[in-house]
């Protein structure tokens, strides 16, 4: 008895030497809103990528030369703050040793990391809309933008507008006082302007929760149209709510977000007629196995249109790893920038651009939605792919 409990114990200190247990383990850092306005983001990042991280386990781990690796994901909050973007990336590097970080979302969070990031040279799978995220003294050479900005989605959707509504005449643009706003508000206006619209604007403190006095300003405006752009779904939420509440008749929509399961929730019926950007379709076939193993892991609540793209973002760089034969920072960006033409399985072939734009192709160009709300269902109006620039 005792020498097979013996030959038992070699057997399995030999499956461990060999098997999944054995591999190294290697961190991706994390970085997203997991507490204030934009929780539901956060939490999206947070899901996206851990669905990629499994799926990968499961299949054997991640092999990289001659090695096989076992990510694993190590998550921190941002707050959805300048401040909380630069204190986790600073604990990731130098706390968790991370060399490759996918987040955070939202300017402020992204500028407060890059400041941490760009100087360690750590590369940085992103989402901000403000333009010197790739646009910057330092090129851009570690960070990439993983989604979609307001340079790639937003023309093409103010154009829709105005092809589909042209009765319209003044559109409002409210935002936070903070690099977000300050970044795509004047974008917007622009495109607004050179599609004939006229513009009324005011930002707001971040993390206000009473809009009502600011509605009342703006429909004494004249105001026909309210665009909640690049708010956080909590305040876009609220936005919605209370302009409806307030009285206002004209239609809302979001260029930016995207948060429209979010924004229903707060709604309720007073999202009816809603039309948002959307950064994913779960209709489509392909998507009927992303939904089945979130469904299987998360539950049957909300899915943010998010997670589908951070899954994505993160299959991309397990690739550039793959492909780089190393986990040398500078070797897996360079891959990283020559992935076109590679398939994840949500979004079609890898598409990097912007060197028109930022001086760098660091954007990944994903097709994008807009939808409405229509008797409590989201509704596609229109897929669109951006245009490489």
């Amino acid at each position: 008895m005792l020498n097979k409990l013996k030959t038992l114990a070699c057997v399995a200190a030999l499956a461990l030497s060999s098997g999944v247990s054995a591999q190294e383990e290697l961190k991706i850092g994390g970085i997203g809103s997991l507490s204030g306005g934009g929780t539901a983001w956060g939490i999206a990042l947070q899901r996206g990528v851990q669905m990629a991280v499994d799926e990968v386990n499961a299949a054997g781990g991640l092999k990289v030369g001659d090695k096989t690796y076992r990510p694993k994901l190590v998550m921190f909050d941002d707050q959805y703050t300048a401040a909380g973007g630069r204190l986790a990336a600073d604990r990731l590097i130098n706390s968790e040793k991370i060399k490759f970080i996918i987040g955070p979302i939202g300017s402020p969070s992204v500028l407060g990391a890059m400041a941490v990031t760009t100087p360690a040279k750590v590369l940085l799978l992103s989402n901000g809309f403000a333009p010197s995220i790739l646009k910057n003294e330092a090129k851009s050479p570690y960070n990439f933008r993983a989604m979609n900005s307001t340079v790639e989605f937003g023309p093409a959707m103010v154009k829709w507008y105005r092809d589909n509504f042209p009765n319209t005449k003044k559109v409002a643009l409210i935002a936070p006082n903070d690099a977000v706003g300050q970044a795509v508000v004047p974008q917007l206006e622009q495109y607004y302007r050179d599609n004939g619209f006229e513009v009324w604007k005011e930002l707001y403190d971040r993390g206000s929760k009473e809009f009502t006095p600011l509605l009342t300003r703006m429909m004494a405006q004249g105001v026909d149209l309210l665009d909640l752009n690049s708010n956080a779904p909590g305040e876009a939420g609220l936005i919605l709510k209370q302009a409806k509440q307030a009285g206002f008749k004209g239609k809302i929509w979001q260029v930016g977000g995207p948060s429209v399961d979010e924004i229903m929730s707060i709604g309720g019926p007073l999202a009816e007629g809603f039309i948002s950007l959307n950064v994913f379709d779960f209709n489509m076939p392909e998507a009927k196995k992303f939904l089945a193993t979130y469904r299987a892991k998360y539950g049957d609540g909300v899915i943010n249109a998010q997670a589908p793209g951070w899954y994505n973002a993160a299959l991309n760089l397990f690739e550039a790893m793959r492909r780089a034969g190393s986990l040398d920072v500078d070797k897996v960006r360079d891959t990283l920038k020559k992935l076109d033409g590679y398939e994840a399985g949500l979004f079609g072939p890898v598409q990097w651009g912007g060197m028109g734009d930022y001086g760098v192709n660091h954007q990944l160009l994903l097709r994008f939605w807009i939808v409405e709300v229509k008797d409590g269902k989201i509704v596609t109006r229109a897929a669109i792919s951006p245009e490489k620039r």
